[in-house]
């Protein structure tokens, strides 16, 4: 799901002077005209979004004559990224996943976009913690969020109901969990209480999410180097747990080795209880297995230590001029950063009947005025049943957040084995996968 629910605040960016010059960074610098190449463009296959974005740059370049708009289609492909940053193809803003920025910003292969942050008045009322994301460790900032989410339970209320557990109570441990889904289980017709994953990097994945969830780390940094941190007691903690769902209660069913599609599919077909997930997980489920809003929950990550988030916002490629980063800010800012198109936003959304009403994506500190206008947009044009968010909505600001490990795909890869492992061998030995699994993510890490 590519809709964008954050606004941009619009300030004039270039200075009005008369001075004639033939460069046309200058020219911009003196309010001529800059073109400035951005991606993000939808695909044809996307035409709603696609059209969104077209009109928001014709919107745009309404407000700033003097600034063209060079839109590409396409996000942040990990296949061709290095290839296009190597080989100086990138666009001049782009698109990134909370995981790339820092890895960029340390070896300065973006543009220092700090003093023109004036230009943008929203962003001090980002969070922090995304800020930081996109700045380096003196306080140098070179992009800009645009969307966030965080991980939490996914639930059936209506199975909740049958087995009879209260919709608007769900588990807020994973001891509470594990009992909710033995009453799940215990409605039979092949309903599943708990489903997890284990195949295709997306049990590293959650294994990773579960290990956030109890205190734990993956990887831990110590100077310029990272080294694994899983085998300990929450690595443990989390192969046992879904030891004893899966072999002692017997409530994660009998089919194992589960990717993405897979859960939700069993959910939209009214076949599970509970998986860990996000609010556009409930998103896919409707438009992709034909689920209902109203059948479905999102609850707090069971314990709540902390919770796996994530989430994308645009960098500047390094080398720019000063006219195209304020080019590009006011890009990003009128795009998704300003508080007097929320309201616009969202109706837009609602009217072709996109979801309006979730509890993320949320950029805001909360209770700043940004935040209070999403809200009162989101209940103006609401078109979900709020209500059944609101156990998530409730610690979403209570719960750290914590990304995903450098070199996280890989190492993914490596801890969906000890996830096939414990969920289809009942005699898995956790403390051997766990060490086989840490020197595996040590080779991987020390390499890079």
């Amino acid at each position: 799901m590519r809709r964008r629910l954050f606004l941009s605040a619009s300030a004039s960016v270039f200075l009005a002077g008369a001075c004639s010059t033939d460069d046309p960074a200058d020219q911009a610098e003196a309010g001529g005209p800059v073109t400035i190449v951005v991606n993000g463009l939808p695909p044809d296959t996307d035409p709603i979004n696609r059209a969104n974005f077209q009109k928001d740059v014709q919107a745009f370049q309404a407000k700033f004559p003097t600034i063209t708009i060079d839109a590409r289609e396409g996000m942040m492909d990990p296949q061709t990224f290095s290839a296009k940053l190597a080989g100086g193809q990138l666009e001049d803003v782009f698109y990134v996943y909370f995981t790339d920025p820092q890895a960029l910003i340390r070896k300065r292969q973006v543009a220092d976009i700090s003093e023109h942050l004036g230009d943008v008045p929203a962003v001090k009322n980002i969070r922090p913690e995304l800020m930081r994301i996109f700045s380096d460790d003196a306080g140098k900032v070179y992009g800009l969020p645009s969307q966030n989410y965080s991980m939490g339970l996914v639930y059936n209320r209506v199975l909740f109901q049958k087995a009879g557990l209260d919709p608007a109570e769900p588990p807020k441990t994973w001891a509470e969990v594990r009992a909710a889904a033995k009453k799940l289980a215990a409605l039979g017709n092949g309903v599943t209480g708990y489903g997890d994953y284990s195949k295709s990097n997306t049990g590293g994945w959650h294994f990773t999410a579960e290990t956030y969830s109890l205190g734990g780390d993956v990887a831990v940094q110590q100077g310029d180097a990272w080294t694994a941190a899983f085998n300990g007691p929450q690595g443990r903690q989390v192969l046992q747990q879904l030891r004893d769902l899966r072999w002692t209660d017997r409530s994660m069913g009998e089919k194992q080795l589960l990717e993405y599609s897979d859960l939700l599919r069993l959910m939209g077909g009214g076949k599970l209880g509970m998986y860990l997930g996000t609010g556009s997980d409930i998103v896919n489920i409707v438009n992709q297995f034909k689920g209902d809003f109203a059948t479905f929950g999102l609850g707090p990550m069971p314990d709540g230590r902390a919770t796996l988030g994530g989430g994308d916002g645009y960098l500047f490629k390094a080398g720019l001029s000063p006219a195209k980063i304020k080019a590009g800010l006011a890009w990003l800012n009128f795009k998704n950063l300003d508080p007097a198109r929320i309201t616009e936003t969202a109706r837009r959304a609602s009217a072709n009947k996109e979801p309006v009403g979730l509890p993320q994506p949320n950029l805001w500190v909360a209770g700043s005025a940004p935040d209070k206008a999403l809200t009162a947009a989101r209940k103006r044009f609401g078109n979900v049943p709020a209500e059944n968010f609101a156990p998530f909505a409730a610690t979403v600001e209570k719960i750290p957040l914590k990304l995903e490990p450098p070199l996280a795909q890989q190492i993914y890869a490596v801890l969906d084995v000890p996830m096939q492992k414990v969920l289809t061998d009942r005699n898995a030995d956790v403390d051997q996968l766990l060490a086989a699994a840490e020197k595996q993510v040590n080779e991987i890490l020390g390499a890079a």
